[in-house]
């Protein structure tokens, strides 16, 4: 929250700005709710979920787009540390994704390069699902 107090002070134009993107990071555990293994986790993403919503409709006039990337698992040192800790558990969780595979980075980051492009310029206030289908569990 502090970091975009800071990019909208020097993104709007009533600050002399010229407006801008900020693409927030969340978590499919957001819609899932991560029960018995992060729910507190999942509470902060769904926290940043609603701040991507409101903060996106206070600077919009401002020409600031916000908007937020929502992923599922992915493959990054968490998730090997997860398959070294708890392996049956990763393996139950891909088996739950309806494309059958974790995401890869490459996955998330370029649709936060799309965000933050000028093609996506009428998307703000979206939160993108980048979790293989899985939405819910």
């Amino acid at each position: 929250m502090i970091c975009s107090r800071e990019a909208v002070r020097r993104m709007a134009r009533k600050h002399g700005g010229a407006g801008g993107v900020i693409v927030n990071i969340s978590s499919a555990a957001a819609r899932t709710g991560a029960a018995g293994v992060f729910v507190h986790y999942a509470a902060t993403k769904g926290g940043l979920d609603v701040f991507t919503t409101g903060l996106a409709k206070e600077v919009a006039k401002e020409g600031i787009r916000v908007a937020a990337v929502r992923p599922g698992y992915v493959r990054t040192e968490m998730y090997e540390d997860d398959l070294k800790q708890s392996p049956d558990w990763v393996r139950s969780v891909v088996a739950s994704i309806p494309m059958g595979r974790i995401a890869e980075v490459r996955d998330v980051s370029t649709v936060v390069l799309w965000l933050l492009s000028d093609e996506a310029s009428y998307a703000t206030g979206s939160i993108i699902d980048i979790s293989g289908g899985r939405v819910t569990q």
